[in-house]
């Protein structure tokens, strides 16, 4: 493989750039506008056990070097995405895709992993315990250890592909929480998912989104992504996803060496479509600047 390729769970990626869930719809709306192949992979919108509308509106509220969003996992339920959504994928998109799954309890969490893992384009489940913006589930999950833990040791007992539990940073110790999941079984820890924020609107003292709050990200966020990434990479043996407000290929670069595998690029594609298409074609240049001959050497190497 080339120089820019990474090992994510025993299945190697051609780049470590890997869209975020939520940001980049199920692939093809965004293979009109280009090649999507060029990718590593892409984490697909988050689905669950039945169909969703998702929160009222509105629900995005913009804000300096970043924005929050109150969606609310909107997405057509488990059983449309594998029979609709992915055979869709399948016609623009040959790699393996990773799917993103949430639920509101452990069953709803075992009934979609269980299903989706059926799917042969699935290479990874990134099961969402961290979302600010649902209520009785979400977040709920991923605020605890033992709560974590209880629901990837549900999730491996019905699987045969890699899990990767993605944690929330809106907790006191982000560690403990990676450990446990570590020893119920996770293949792999992705993190962070975005931070609770809230915007009020001056005119008529009310919040701007109708839910008051939710997920705050985009580049305001990366030093906190950053700290974070390096100190779950640094106590867990299994690989880390890094992801927070990720817009360039510095960025993706500093994400490697704080000890991310791979690399998840969220808010920056809703502001450009394009952004991880030139992250990709960027890398070369920018590993060459900083004397960087594979990226899977500079891994954790800030110790």
């Amino acid at each position: 493989m080339g120089r820019m390729s990474v090992d994510l769970c025993g299945i190697e990626l051609d780049n470590p750039v890997i869209p975020a869930s939520g940001t980049f719809g199920f692939g093809y709306e965004f293979a009109e506008l280009y090649d999507i192949n060029i990718l590593g992979t892409f984490s697909f919108k988050g689905t669950t056990k039945e169909a969703r509308f998702g929160n009222p509106t509105p629900r995005i509220a913009e804000c300096p070097s970043g924005m929050i969003n109150s969606v609310g996992l909107q997405n057509p339920g488990v059983e449309k995405v594998i029979s609709e959504e992915l055979v869709k994928l399948k016609k623009c998109f040959s790699k393996p895709v990773m799917a993103n799954v949430s639920g509101f309890s452990v069953d709803e969490y075992v009934y979609t992993c269980e299903k989706i893992d059926k799917c042969d384009q699935v290479g990874w489940l990134e099961v969402n315990v961290s979302c600010p913006n649902v209520h009785g589930g979400g977040m709920s999950f991923g605020t605890s250890p033992e709560a974590a833990a209880e629901v990837t040791r549900a999730v491996k007992a019905v699987t045969t592909k890699p899990v990767i539990i993605k944690l929330s940073p809106n907790v006191t110790d982000i560690v403990s929480i990676a450990k446990a999941c570590e020893e119920a079984g996770a293949d792999g820890i992705s993190l962070i998912n975005t931070l609770l924020g809230m915007r009020i609107d001056l005119r008529t003292r009310r919040p701007v989104i109708a839910n008051k709050m939710g997920g705050f990200s985009g580049s305001a966020i990366f030093p906190v992504a950053v700290r974070m990434v390096y100190q779950v990479a640094h106590a867990v043996d299994i690989p880390v996803v890094g992801m927070g407000g990720v817009s360039s290929a510095e960025d993706v670069i500093e994400m490697m060496l704080a000890g991310a595998t791979a690399v998840e690029v969220g808010a920056a594609n809703l502001v450009d479509p394009f952004a991880c298409k030139n992250i990709v074609e960027e890398l070369p240049r920018v590993m060459d600047k900083y004397g960087i001959t594979s990226l899977k050497d500079i891994i954790g190497g800030v110790k």
